[in-house]
């Protein structure tokens, strides 16, 4: 007949009698609860244990027993034997070393060169999934850029204005005076390295060619990358954390053409415009330094700019739309990683001013050595 287990305390010990089974679980564990408050009130935790009135045993049961008993107390009644039969025994004993095994397997430790080339390769390997998601995500911004050209009705003209304004015209006024300021910080390094040879007159040249080939676009672009990226994740990441993107989806619209075109449009008008911006303004600051310090007049300055050829001026704009797409490409995709929280955003936020700056510098390495190779 079927009887609940329990704990007889008796004047030779604790002797434990009954069912238990998962049945009597809960009660079970009462009683256990309530004799180990008592014992331990008592000081008779450590008494006598007899096993032989159990009745039926399965595994929760065996559980109580570990919990009664302890790991070691019960390994200690198992190896003795204690009237029970083998197929209780084994069973015990099994219970005893699965709740003596630690729940999270314990790792090796590694020898600092093992973590440094483990973390390396990891990082290697999440640097290329970085890039194979970017260039699928380019593919998907030049497919909807497609798809939309041709059909007039799904250009998102007011989107894109607001965009420009936002990318485009509220920068001129740091990117004018960031480039201003950097204009006279060559003019000044130029002039004293050049007064040692006599040459101070070629720092005008060392002005126009650095601005126009170089500075201009790569502070543009830096600037931008810093301001807009981070702004394009802030926006996309905010609406997929509101779930307003699922929201969209939902709706049958595409986010692509929605969020991505307006932003990565916007980029390739603003970015050339700012990049003349910061041509005029680099050499504007570069010519006050001439003038002031080295005595080099208006019409002098403007004179040997004249002199300069355009090919300079176009080899340097013609890398704004480029790092404008990338800039754009990489916000976007990192606003769309966003996985619904706060510290999410703030996280790809970082990650894509990060990924933008080193998109620029690498393209503008792989642009002066195209540009320097083929003579321009």
């Amino acid at each position: 007949m079927a009887q609940a287990g329990r704990l007889d305390e008796r004047s030779n010990g604790l002797h434990v009698i009954g069912d238990w089974t998962l049945e009597y679980y809960a009660e079970l564990q009462s009683r256990i609860d309530v004799f180990k408050a008592q014992a331990e009130k008592n000081n008779t935790l450590n008494a006598t244990v007899e096993l032989s009135g159990l009745n039926r045993l399965d595994t929760a049961g065996a559980v109580l027993l570990v919990e009664l008993l302890g790991a070691e107390r019960l390994a200690a009644f198992v190896k003795e034997g204690s009237g029970l039969t083998p197929a209780r025994r084994a069973l015990l004993d099994a219970v005893v070393r699965t709740m003596s095994m630690p729940l999270a397997p314990q790792r090796q430790a590694r020898s600092p060169l093992v973590a440094l080339l483990a973390g390396t390769g990891e990082r290697i390997e999440l640097f290329w999934r970085q890039q194979l998601l970017l260039l699928g995500f380019i593919g998907l911004i030049l497919g909807s850029l497609t798809a939309t050209f041709w059909r007039p009705n799904r250009w998102r003209l007011t989107a894109l204005v607001a965009q420009i304004q936002q990318t485009g015209l509220n920068a001129i006024g740091i990117v004018a005076l960031l480039t201003f300021l950097v204009g006279a910080v060559v003019a000044f390094l130029g002039a004293t390295v050049l007064q040692n040879f006599g040459a101070t007159i070629y720092t005008v040249d060392l002005i126009a060619f650095s601005f126009l080939r170089e500075f201009g676009v790569l502070l543009a672009a830096i600037l931008l990358a810093g301001r807009t990226a981070s702004a394009f994740t802030a926006q996309i990441g905010s609406m997929k954390a509101n779930e307003e993107i699922d929201a969209l989806r939902t709706l049958g619209l595409s986010t692509a053409e929605l969020l991505v075109l307006p932003r990565v449009l916007a980029l390739l008008l603003s970015l050339p415009i700012l990049t003349f911006i910061g041509m005029l303004s680099g050499m504007l600051g570069g010519g006050l330094v001439c003038l002031v310090v080295l005595d080099i007049s208006a019409l002098q300055f403007v004179t040997i700019l004249q002199g300069i050829s355009l090919k300079h001026f176009l080899v340097g704009l013609s890398k704004a739309p480029i790092f404008a797409f990338f800039i754009a490409a990489i916000g976007c995709l990192e606003g769309f990683k966003v996985s619904g929280s706060a510290q999410s955003v703030g996280e790809h936020t970082t990650s894509s001013v990060v990924q933008s700056i080193f998109m620029v510098i690498l393209l503008d390495a792989i642009a002066a050595l195209f540009f320097m190779e083929m003579g321009w």
